[in-house]
């Protein structure tokens, strides 16, 4: 978890998480789920949403430049994947955002 957090913007094969960790692939996915309730890649993906979240929402910025910061492939894939995971597309999430944290000023 630590090296998928420190590094969740690279590439990554659950292989090679597993050896780092001296486990096989299945046992290492069994145990990274009991422990985060998701599979790797599952946990890579939400690290990389609220990376561009937090990015989009500190920075002013625009979610294809958060996109391609946090190194989705697609911005379409990006936008779909955020959707799903937050409720709501990223420019509409990002003005809700802001429009509570103004009322709470």
């Amino acid at each position: 978890m630590a090296w998928l957090r420190a590094n969740f913007s690279q590439q990554m094969k659950v292989a090679d998480l597993a050896e780092l960790v001296h486990m096989s692939v299945s046992s290492f996915h069994e145990h990274f789920k009991a422990v985060t309730s998701m599979s790797p890649l599952q946990y890579q993906k939400a690290l990389r949403l609220h990376e561009a979240r937090r990015l989009m929402v500190s920075s002013s910025m625009d979610a294809t430049t958060a996109c391609q910061l946090v190194r989705y492939v697609s911005t379409s894939q990006f936008s779909r994947d955020y959707s799903r995971f937050f409720g709501s597309p990223p420019n509409r999430d990002i003005v809700k955002w802001h429009q509570q944290t103004q009322i709470l000023d």
